[in-house]
């Protein structure tokens, strides 16, 4: 470490007892810093909201698109700087996973059609980042709508995409979502299987154990068949 950031590190770190100026910070900022310093720097300027969206403005006209500067950008939370992300998405060739990243807080205000095209990247970074989206979109959307977006997460080879989609599919309680969890049952690998029954047993409605009584009856004799016993138990007995 050279005895400039030696210096810059110990002013970050005295932040409470001196509040740092955003003029500061941009001045200081430079390419040159290391990347863990760089990133400390603009974080700073995230927290402090309108007056360091003035600062990061300058910067990234200055040193471009760099990753910590948009994630400073996504961190302080203004209306301005949501526009500028969701404008990077709307302009860019390909959609940019730090960009997603720090528009996550804004996802209720994404289109569905910007949400369809995230959420049909091939990367599974890509995937799972538009689904912290969508998580903010979701209450927004009807039963068939969240389906939709959701369909080829479900149907993706990656266990970790389907799990997270069926996580936020099983925040609701609609007859058309338990009837797809329970696609899941049926053609799923052995986790994504265990977690729709799961699924289906946090949801506890008429059609999650309408579900639940089909599959514990026609599922082969095995641990998914044996989950779902236990599950529509459970279910029975927190009615009674």
């Amino acid at each position: 470490m050279s005895c400039d950031e030696a210096v810059l590190w110990e002013r970050l770190n005295n932040v409470r007892k001196a509040p740092l100026e955003p003029k500061w910070l941009g001045e200081v900022y430079s390419l040159s810093l290391s990347a863990d310093l760089r990133k400390a720097l603009a974080e700073q300027l995230g927290l402090l909201a309108d007056q360091g969206w003035t600062t990061l403005k300058v910067l990234l006209k200055q040193h471009g698109k760099q990753p910590e500067l948009i994630h400073a950008a996504g961190l302080c939370h203004q209306p301005q700087a949501r526009d500028w992300l969701i404008q990077q998405l709307e302009d860019g060739k390909e959609l940019e996973l730090k960009v997603l990243q720090a528009l996550t807080c804004w996802g209720a205000i994404l289109p569905s059609s910007l949400l369809k095209a995230i959420l049909s990247e091939p990367s599974e970074a890509m995937r799972l980042a538009g689904l912290e989206l969508l998580s903010f979109k979701a209450y927004q959307l009807n039963d068939d709508d969240l389906l939709n977006l959701s369909e080829e997460l479900l149907n993706d080879i990656r266990e970790r995409v389907v799990l997270a989609t069926i996580h936020l599919l099983q925040r609701r309680d609609g007859v058309a979502i338990s009837d797809r969890i329970a696609e899941v049952v049926r053609q799923g690998s052995k986790n994504t299987a265990r977690a729709a029954l799961l699924a289906l047993g946090c949801i506890g409605t008429p059609s999650s154990q309408s579900n639940l009584t089909n599959l514990s009856q026609s599922l082969p004799n095995g641990p998914n068949r044996d989950l779902a016993i236990k599950q529509l138990t459970l279910q029975y007995r927190s009615q009674s």
